[in-house]
């Protein structure tokens, strides 16, 4: 297992098999570094298995060219559509294969957890999210996607989480954090 230091670089992952979207982050201990965010489309590919494949080689070609060290991937949410959640459960296993064929460390995050850590409300909104995220880094993420946002969110989470900075401050939620360590805000 490789060691967690500051600068890792974490790859988020919203998985699915029509759209699945990444983001790479550089861990830093203040905020942090965007590095790479977009969507493998898979809409027009029919094929079930060639769906899987690209997915792998997708995750392939980003942890060679950025160097990931740890995969963040949203766990597992229990819908009514069994046919969606196979195909989800198949799309978040190639995801999480591929990581560990690779070396890399691998940590589920629950929804519910993701927009805790990142908007500081459990169930806020994609939207809501979306634009936390926009102003903790200062970017334009509309033309983005909630695809590519919800795997950012997923990577900050974890980030976040590797940090630990609500346990440490004893903050409840964000707006309670910000008031504690107004430093940290960039």
């Amino acid at each position: 297992m490789q060691q967690q230091s500051d600068g890792q670089i974490i790859i988020g992952i919203d998985p699915g098999t029509i759209k699945m979207g990444y983001a790479i982050i550089r861990h830093r201990k203040n905020m942090p570094e965007l590095m790479d965010y977009g969507v493998l489309n898979l809409q027009y590919v029919d094929d079930a298995h060639e769906k899987l494949h690209q997915i792998f080689v997708k995750m392939e070609q980003l942890i060679q060219k950025y160097q990931i060290s740890e995969l963040a991937i949203e766990a597992p949410f229990f819908g009514k559509n069994v046919q969606s959640m196979l195909k989800l459960g198949r799309a978040q296993g190639v995801v999480i294969s591929a990581a560990r064929y690779f070396g890399l460390i691998s940590t589920e995050y629950s929804p519910r957890k993701i927009k805790q850590s990142v908007a500081g409300n459990g169930n806020a909104s994609k939207e809501q999210v979306a634009r936390m995220i926009e102003k903790q880094f200062g970017v334009s993420l509309q033309d983005a996607g909630l695809d590519a946002t919800d795997a950012l969110s997923v990577a900050i989470c974890h980030s976040f989480s590797k940090r630990n900075i609500i346990a440490k401050g004893g903050s409840k939620n964000w707006s309670d954090f910000i008031r504690k360590n107004p430093d940290k805000v960039l």
